[in-house]
Order: structure tokens, then sequence, then C-alpha cells
């Protein structure tokens, strides 16, 4: 290979990297893995994208680079080889919750224009096609009607309204119209005119325009159809003399007998971010804060006049009022304001809540009336201009779908616009699986086809399209189709369109952005990619490894940080960094192809390919404490009435195929029961019947991947707390103690303390980007130190306190080794995997593995009670095979102290080596929601049906092979030893 093969890294010093020189060929598949915090990011990220990145920004015109940051280069002596760089990161999306699948993906675009333009309108109240037909057409078919009989052309010009309309009748006698149909009554105009009504009833006014017998050949019909149009505002009637229908005609796209107006079909009003799509009552966001009366009351044995209405003791404003005007609504309506609201009836409760409406009340003298407390928060809410009002508001507040439009975001007159028999809001909410086949079926019905496999046309495509239609959608078909078959190739076909990208995990949304570019046909391109794996079952990474191989095989590079082992056999390439994490890695322990890393020695990776080096299979599992968690007709999304048993005192795992509802089950029912019961958290849980059990918890620590806080000053040490018990260690210094200080002077986050005031002890500048996302630079002050000269001439040990934020884990607790409550501290965040980090290290540079791990670490800290549920999302995300040998221990030990600990995941070691595992499926999205499994990793691998008791089957069987391999390896080196000593003590007696 010459120059031009290779990406050529020489002396890469960025974080922990030693001096780090490699080459790594382009165009092919290659994994960077080692140990967490052993420089796999460092190198892939923070190097090769980072310098990619910074030419790119350099390479644009000095107006382009004004709205951009132009980044540091990174510390290195020299990169050759590099293409342009996209990283597609496991960071979460941002929180805007109008972000979708569809709209990140580009998909609701094509989308909009296919409605727009080939969509056909019905109305969405009576399901009938509406049409917009000129007058030339209507003439035409009115003229096809004379031949069958007898027709009068109506122009509806009151439509059951109030009045008696004496102006538009005087009107219409001078224009020269004599009859009308009077609420269904053919009469003169003159006798309507005369006709003694009433302003309060409504009618319906009709002027005749033209009658028309049978065959009459009229020449004046098309100009008396286009007046009678303009009379009524774009609508006329024809009345069969036969058999005395109606038939109703439109210039504009209305149902006549419902009234429905449908706006003028362009893209926009298909457009939830828009004001002519969005549905009004949620501005397109599909959902509403609304006031939960459980939370505006939330402890029933308390009264109203001790205080029962919880934000009336807490929001200022004009609660006494509110008071006086209850009790005297309580007087009017029979019930007291001193008895425990348990106790009230149903009809007060709802009087207390809702209000009376108009009804009036005489207080102080003035009439007044009671709006109810939660319609008077909900106002308040909506028209205060109090931040503090409106967060206090907020906490009695929970999300629900919107009534109005039913989550869907858009108008209700646009699901009346269809295309293949399905509305916009149909289509999004199909999975994408089901999305595909139902594009698929079109493009087959067109007699198309697209670059996928040749298209069976599917169940939910049976409607035909017209030669103007194939015309006007083919092209948009196939593009749409084609990223849909991206996003199934990736393994998210159990997702929808309409999916929030709030809602997605760091993995989800890094494969939705995979899919994307594998959409977009770039070729020369270096893609780098996190742990893509991340969130897939074993079944499902096959997809994966083969998009990744259609990205290289398109002529790119693609380098993959990643841990997972079928990831590193499919592998080009693999660079092992280690040996081992923190200042102790940051060098190339092993490079080449799979098989010359499992052959080399020194890998640990190579080590655990082999099966050399292993996680075992527990030689006997739990039999746990007896009692049990049941969850009864668990309804939530996808689940299908099912009944789970959860055995305590034991490590379990709940497993299956992405969107079988493993998610749904543990966090969205189990966890905020428990939250519900234990805390008094606001978060509703998922539809389901009932828990037993519940009573045998005292504790539940939910461990997720969200992160640690949102700013700089976030950091390990913070979060875990060890942080004050330093500053205060800091207090303790006779230099600290002569001159006053106490733990404030420590701080970076008190003003007037110790803190650097240029960047409020943040170490960064925050820079806004205007459209982009906000840029943090080193303070120029403090260089990044967070800390004043004054709080930085403090030495403990001969380091200041900004020297021990910049320690790793690792280092601190070797530092503080005699300090025993920090040290223990920073031996559980060792534990976990994490010795490499630094104490300071700002939450917003951690990945979602790594915060759950800080997390972790910070609840195993805390003394636990025995009868605690730990509940953790893929524990696993970001770990080496070595890491989660460690952090199987630290599970363990927990389960060995009583605890219970429920894990999500879909990692077979973790799998293997739990007591008990309950396997969703069979499939994902509306294939799943059901228990295809439950018992020990031995009972499971059995169960045919199981996808992960097939993968479990196997690796068990491997995990078995290997040891006996092992064991007679080391048996037949014995033996030889053996035989070696005999023979030598036989010749020395010769």
């Amino acid at each position: 290979m010459g120059n031009n093969s290779f990406i050529s890294i020489k002396g890469a010093r960025v974080h922990n990297l030693k001096n780090v020189s490699t080459k790594i060929p382009k165009d092919k598949f290659v994994v960077v893995t080692g140990l967490s915090g052993s420089g796999k990011s460092s190198l892939a990220f923070d190097t090769i994208y980072a310098e990619g990145q910074r030419r790119y920004v350099e390479s644009l015109s000095s107006y382009a680079r004004q709205f951009l940051e132009l980044q540091d280069k990174p510390d290195v002596d020299e990169i050759r080889g590099l293409s342009p760089t996209i990283a597609i990161e496991q960071r979460t999306a941002s929180s805007n919750p109008r972000s979708t699948v569809g709209t990140v993906t580009e998909i609701y675009d094509y989308l909009r224009v296919l409605f727009a333009r080939a969509g056909r309108p019905h109305c969405p109240q009576c399901d009938q096609p509406v049409t917009k037909l000129g007058a030339h057409a209507v003439s035409g078919e009115i003229r096809r009607l004379i031949d069958e009989t007898d027709l009068v052309v109506l122009a509806p010009v009151v439509r059951d309204e109030k009045g008696v309309h004496k102006a538009l009748l005087d009107w219409a006698a001078k224009t020269g119209y004599t009859e009308v149909r009077h609420n269904g009554l053919f009469m003169s105009l003159d006798e309507l005119r005369a006709m003694r009504r009433s302003k309060e009833i409504k009618s319906t006014i009709e002027l005749v325009v033209g009658r028309y017998e049978r065959f009459d050949e009229s020449t004046k019909l098309e100009e008396e159809v286009t007046k009678a149009f303009d009379l009524a505002d774009g609508f006329l009637i024809v009345y069969r003399d036969d058999t005395g229908d109606d038939i109703n005609y439109s210039q504009r796209l209305t149902c006549i007998k419902c009234g429905i107006h449908l706006p003028e079909i362009e893209p926009r009003i298909f457009s939830f971010n828009s004001p002519h799509g969005a549905c009004p009552a949620c501005t397109g966001l599909g959902t509403k804060l609304e006031v939960l009366p459980e939370l505006v009351m939330p402890n029933p044995r308390l009264t109203i006049a001790q205080g029962a209405i919880k934000p009336w003791t807490r929001i200022a404003g004009n609660q006494q009022h509110n008071m006086n005007v209850l009790e005297e609504v309580a007087k009017t309506h029979g019930f007291s304001l001193d008895v425990p609201i348990n106790k009230l009836t149903k009809k007060s409760m709802d009087i207390v809540l809702f209000g009376t409406g108009e009804e009036e009340y005489i207080v102080s003298g003035k009439n007044s009336i009671y709006e109810g407390v939660v319609p008077s928060l909900e106002k308040r809410f909506r028209e205060t201009d109090s931040d503090y009002v409106r967060k206090e508001i907020e906490t009695y507040m929970n999300t629900v779908t919107c009534p109005a439009c039913d989550g869907k975001r858009l108008r209700r007159e646009v699901f009346g616009i269809r295309f293949g028999d399905r509305n916009i809001a149909e289509v999004v909410t199909m999975s994408i699986d089901e999305a595909y086949e139902f594009f698929r079926g079109l493009i087959s019905s067109i007699g198309g086809g697209h670059k996928g496999n040749g298209a069976a046309k599917s169940k939910g495509s049976s409607s035909v399209l017209t030669d103007t239609e194939e015309k006007i959608s083919a092209q948009a078909l196939r593009e749409i189709a084609e990223r849909l078959k991206n996003l199934v190739g990736v393994g998210l076909g159990y997702l929808s369109l309409d999916r929030a990208a709030i809602t997605l995990s760091g993995g989800e949304l890094q494969r939705v952005r995979l899919a994307t570019q594998l959409g977009n046909d770039l070729s020369g391109v270096i893609y780098v990619l996190d742990e893509p794996s991340i969130g897939l079952h074993p079944r499902d990474n096959d997809k994966l490894i083969t998009a990744l191989k259609s990205l290289r095989d398109q002529g790119n590079s693609v380098i993959v940080v990643e841990h997972d082992g079928a990831t590193m056999d499919a592998a080009d390439w693999i660079i092992d960094m280690g040996p081992k994490a923190g200042s102790f890695g940051g060098e190339i322990v092993s490079e080449g192809t799979p098989a010359q890393i499992r052959r080399d020695p020194k890998s640990m990776t190579g080590l655990y390919m082999t099966g050399k080096e292993q996680i075992p299979v527990p030689k006997k599992y739990r039999r746990g404490s007896g009692r049990s968690l049941v969850i009864k007709g668990a309804q939530e999304f996808n689940l299908r009435n099912v009944d789970v048993k959860i055995p305590l005192g034991l490590l379990v795992t709940v497993t299956g195929v992405s969107g079988s509802g493993k998610s749904t089950l543990v966090v969205d029912i189990l966890s905020r029961v428990l939250a519900k019961k234990l805390y008094r958290a606001k978060d509703m849980p998922g539809k389901h019947k009932e828990i037993k059990g519940l009573n045998e918890l005292d504790k539940v620590i939910t461990i997720d991947q969200s992160p640690i806080g949102r700013t700089p000053r976030s950091n390990p040490a913070t979060y875990t707390g060890v942080f004050t018990a330093i500053r205060d260690l800091f207090t303790e210094v006779p230099e600290a103690k002569m001159k006053g200080y106490d733990a404030g002077k420590f701080s970076f986050n008190v003003k007037g303390g110790g803190r650097c005031e240029a960047c409020s002890g943040e170490g960064l500048i925050r820079i806004e980007m205007q459209f982009l996302p906000d840029v943090f630079i080193e303070c120029t002050e403090c260089h990044g130190r967070r800390y004043n000269n004054e709080a930085l001439e403090i030495h403990y040990k001969d380091q200041t306190i900004a020297d021990v934020l910049n320690m790793t884990v690792e280092d601190a607790a070797e530092f503080f080794r005699d300090q025993q409550l920090i040290h223990e501290r920073l031996a559980v965040l060792k534990d976990v995997g994490l010795g490499y980090l630094k104490l300071g290290q700002s939450a917003t540079t951690l990945s979602g593995g790594e915060a759950q791990r800080v997390k972790l670490a910070t609840e195993l800290s805390r003394r636990a009670t025995g009868r605690t549920l730990y509940i953790l999302d893929e524990p696993t995300t970001g770990l080496h095979f070595d890491d989660i040998k460690r952090l199987l221990g630290v599970l363990n030990q927990l389960v060995d102290k009583g605890n219970s600990v429920l894990i999500i995941e879909h990692n077979m070691d973790v799998i293997k080596s739990s007591d008990w595992i309950i396997d969703m499926g069979p499939e994902g999205g509306a294939g799943g929601g059901r228990v295809v499994a439950e018992g020990t990793p031995k009972d499971v691998a059995k169960v045919k049906e199981s996808w992960t008791g097939k993968y479990l089957k196997s690796v068990l069987k491997s995990s078995n092979t290997t040891i006996d391999r092992l064991d007679n390896e080391a048996v037949s080196k014995k033996s030889s030893a053996t035989a070696a000593a005999a023979v030598k003590r036989v010749r020395a007696t010769v």
C-alpha cells in the first residue's frame, strides 16, 4: 500500500496518549478497543476526528468561520492521509421535544411533500372523499344529470344561522331572485320576506339560481353555476326532482355534509412545527402539561382548613380570598372544610378541584365566582411572568397526551388527506418495519423497484394509485423506502417515525444517524463511531455489522470504538489500547487483523477473544429469599397483558431483542410504581392492573444513563459527595485556619469565595454561537483551574485544590489513603471501572455509560438496607470484557448483602452470570410484548422460541468447552512436566 492508503499518526499525546504513532489502513473497517479509559476515544475522536474537523473549518471562508469556533490543534506531531471526517457519537439528542425519528432522518420531509402532491382529501369526520371542482367541471356533471331528471340549482347563502336576514333577502329581491328554499321547503322569495320569524331561531336559506327540466339544453348553465358559487362562497347544491336528494358541490376542499373545511393542500400543513399544521391545543407537541389532583392534594388525611390544598400554602397570591370564596361554596353545596378530604364525596371534591362555573357568591360584599383549584392553577401557569411561580406550579403538573389531536401533533383536518389509503399520522405511528413493507408494496404496485430486494405487495397498501399519482410520487416513494431500509438494516425496525428523539437512548440515536449517513451515499469519508452496538441484542448486531461494512464498501474508512466481540471478529483491523486505564494506559498494546490480535499474548482483548481469559459461568445459581414482586396485567405500549414474577434477593436480568418491551416493563411500570409508593414521585406508571409484593422493599434505586449534570460545574467529585469532604480537609490546613478560610473558599460555586470570577468557577467561558450549539473555551484568567490565587496558595500534601480535581480517581484514592471516608468512596468508583476519570472532569464530557457508573458508585457507597432494589439499564455500556468482570463482582456483592438487582441487558456475559432471566419477545414492536422464557440461564437456553436462549445456549456451550480445553491443556502440561522429571531422575541414576 502507498502512503495514501493509510491514516498515518505520529506522536499523539492527547489526554493520556503516550506519544502514540500508528498507521491505520484506509477504506477498511477498523475497531479501536481496550479497557475503559485506555485512550480509545482520545485516539479516535480527540485526535483523528478533531484534526479532520479542524482542517475542514480552516478551509472555509473567513465569513463562514466567524460562525464557527476554530478548534485547537490536537497535541500530535503529524497526521497524514486524513479525508473529511464525520463523527457519529452516542450523545443524546438536543432537548427539543419537536425532533422525531422522522425529522432527524428527513423521512418526514419527504412524507410531507408526498401527501401534499399526491394525497387524496377525505372528510375527517364522515370519511367521504372531498373534491375541489371548477364551474366548468360541475356544469358538465349537471348536464349528465339533466338527462335523468328535472334539477334545481341552489346557492346556500345562509347555513343553519340565527336571524331573519332581512338585508340579504331585500338584496336578493332587488337583484332579481324570486324563489328560495327555506329549511327544506320551496317558496317564493316574497313569501319568505313576509313570514314572521324569530331572530333566535336558526334557519337555512338557499336561493334558486336556476331550474332545468329533463333534457334541457340551456346555454346559461355554466354561467348560473358560476353565479351560485360566487353567492355561496364556493358552494352549490343540485336538487334532484325524481328522488328529492341533494348533491353538494364545492370549489373548496370542504365537506358539505359536515361543514368541515380542509386547508389548501401544501407541505406546510403537514408540519407540526408550522402554525399552519400544528394542533392549536398543544402547538404541535402532542402533549400538554396538566394539573394532577393527587399532586395538588397529596395528603388525604388533612382537611382543607389544615392546608390540604398544597399550592395554596406555597405559592404567593390571593390565596386568602380563594379560601373565603371556598367557604361560601362549601356552605352553599353542603360540605365542610374541616373534614379530611378522603371523607368528602366525589361531588364535593369535584367542586373543590374544578369549580362551579359561573355561579356567583358574595364575599366581602362583592360578587365572586369559584374557578376551582385545577383551572386556576392552569390559568396562572399560562399567564404568569414569574419563572418561580411557573416552576412551582409545574411540580403539580404532569405531561399528558393532548386530547385534541390524540398525541398526533397535527390539526385534525389534516388526517382526512390520504395516500395509499393511509393518512400521515397512521404512517408515522407504524413501526419502521411496517412502514418499510407498506412503501415497498406501493412501489411494487406501480411496477417500480428500488435498491432493496424485489418487493411483494404489502397488506397495508391495497389502494391503487392513479397514473398521475404514480408519476408524482415515484421518486419520493423510492427515497422514503431506501431510508426506511437503512433504519431496518441497523436494527431499528421496532421504532416508529413519530418517536420523539429525546426518548431515544444514545445507542439508538447513533444508529439513526448511521442510517442517515448510509442513505447519503458519500465516499472518501472517514466515519468515526462510538460503540454503535449499544442496546442491540446479539441477533440484531449482525444487521449492524452488515451496515458498517456497507459504509466501508461505499469507499469510506470506518473507525469504530467498540468492545463487542462479534464486531471485532468482523473487523479488517483492530487497534488494542492499554495496557490499563488512565495514566497506566494510553499505549497501543497490539494492532493487526483479528487473527493477529488473538495470537498476541500481550493483548488482553486477544486473550478474551480466544477464551484464555473469560468471565466464568457461575458454578451454581442463588435461590433467592423466596420473596418476589409480581406484576399483573402489564399493557403499556406493546405489552400484551403480561404477568411477570420477579424473584427478590437475586441478580435478575430482563432480556429480549430491541423493542420487545423490556424498558416498558421495568422502567415505565415497575420503577415508576415503586418511586410513587416510596418517594411520592409524580411520573405516572404505565398501564397495568397491580403489583404484588411492594411491601418487601423499602428502597428502590434506578440507575440510568442520563447525565449527572448539564453544565461544566457538575463532575464526579461533586456528584458522589466526596468533594465536600475534600474541601473540609483543606480548611484544616494550618495556613487556611490562620487566614480564616471556610469550606466556601474552596468551592467553585460560591460567589466571592475562592473561585475565579472571570469564569464564575467553571474553568471555561461559554461562547454563544448564534444558530449553533454554545461552545466552551478555557478561561484565560485561571487557565481552566477554576480558582483564584488566594485559594491556590493553600496546599494539602503539596497539592492545591485544583491539583486534586485534576487527579484521576485511581491517583486520588492513593493520595487520600489515610482519609477513610474519601478513600472508600473513591475506591468504589475505581471498582466500577472509573479509575481513569479525573475528579473534576466535566459532567458534559461523560458518556451515558460513564454517567451511569458514577451513579452506581454513589449508591454503592451508601448504606444498603438489605431490602433495596437496584434497577440498572444496560450497565455494560462502554465496558471492556475485563471491566464487565469487575462490574459483576460489585453487583454480586450487593446481592450477597440481601439486596435485589434487576438489570436490562443484552450482554451475554452478564446474562449467563445472572441467577434468573426474564426474556421478552419474541420480536420487537408489535411482534413482542410477551414473556418468552424465564428461569435460570440453563432453563432459558432450552427454550426454542427465545432468541436470547439461542445465543445463550451457544455461549454456555462455548464456556464449558473452553474450560474443558484449558483444563486438558493444564493436565497435559503437568503430565509432560512429570514425565520429563522422571526421565531426568532416571538419567541421573544411570
